[in-house]
């Protein structure tokens, strides 16, 4: 065989190799199939293929796809000591719903590293036992990445919806989500991250009837009864919060109440009861933990408003 079939060869090989990694490979996996970094200097004078970084190199001139994004960021951080993680773990996983174009990486914090364009690098002090998926891209498991995730968000209310898709849409599940929160300790949001956590679970949906009540009364209002039984034409329901003399209702959303048919069942019974001239407002949760107050000025505005109508 000449040298010239034996570069095909070669070439094709790279390209086989590199399908599974997106059309990407590092100069490791490259020496495997006898690609050196002369022939790799070659291949990109001669524009078909390109590098992305000092450790990665494709075997196409493209654009780079997310599956080739996220082994970038693994390579050039170091595949030894870096993982892909929070959000870019999560998309891995099947989130969708939330748009992040970075890669996000997380490294143990004595790791030296060195900045990568379009790699975010988190640094944590340990590493929760198991959280490393085996197989393919490193990574670390939903429930994990999710915590994290919502530690690294900007905001608050970023931070909730992080620890909610994954649930919905059962990349984890509430109980390991809660697991997570419990291990994952991390300097920012460590007391909101767990009890979101708890929340999404729907573990804390009567804890969080409790907060609003006590919320309420210290707002000045009377207080309610809870957990009241009324007779609908769909039968018995349970409503959360009442205040009879006002005819005012509070609803307390839990994560429990957006998945399969429970919205639907809500809608039903909130109509029948404002049917009857109740008022009925809805507090979700989450959004609870987020903006009390807004919750309880509308709370406080229906309760005088209702109380001087009924007068």
């Amino acid at each position: 065989m000449d040298g010239r079939a034996t570069v095909a060869a070669r070439r094709r090989a790279a390209r086989d190799l590199a399908a599974p990694y997106g059309g990407v490979l590092s100069r490791a996996l490259l020496r495997t199939v006898g690609v050196d970094h002369r022939m790799v200097r070659r291949e990109v004078s001669a524009e078909r293929w390109a590098t992305h970084g000092v450790q990665t190199v494709a075997t196409f001139t493209g654009p780079l796809d997310a599956l080739a994004h996220r082994w970038r960021g693994v390579w050039e951080v170091g595949d030894r000591v870096a993982a892909v993680d929070g959000v870019t773990a999560l998309h891995h996983a099947g989130m969708t719903g939330y748009d992040d174009d970075r890669v996000h990486v997380s490294v143990r914090h004595t790791t030296e590293v060195e900045d990568v364009e379009g790699v975010v690098i988190h640094k944590v002090v340990r590493r929760v036992e198991g959280e490393l998926l085996e197989g393919g891209l490193p990574r670390t498991r939903p429930a994990v990445a999710a915590v994290r995730a919502a530690h690294w968000a900007v905001s608050d209310r970023q931070a909730a919806l992080l620890l909610v898709l994954p649930v919905q849409q059962r990349l984890c599940t509430g109980e390991q989500l809660v697991a997570a929160a419990d291990e994952v300790r991390m300097r920012t949001r460590r007391a909101l991250v767990p009890r979101l956590a708890r929340d999404v679970a729907d573990g804390a949906h009567s804890l969080g009837e409790l907060d609003v009540v006590a919320a309420c009364r210290r707002r000045g209002l009377p207080e309610p009864s809870n957990q009241t039984v009324r007779r609908l034409p769909g039968g018995r329901a349970y409503l959360d919060v009442e205040w009879r003399e006002a005819r005012l209702v509070v609803e307390v959303d839990g994560a429990g109440h957006v998945a399969g048919l429970q919205p639907g069942d809500d809608t039903l019974r909130q109509n029948a009861v404002a049917l009857g001239d109740d008022l009925v407002l809805r507090v979700g949760l989450l959004g609870w933990r987020l903006t009390p107050e807004v919750y309880l000025d509308q709370i406080c505005a229906a309760y005088r408003s209702r109380l001087t109508r009924a007068a």
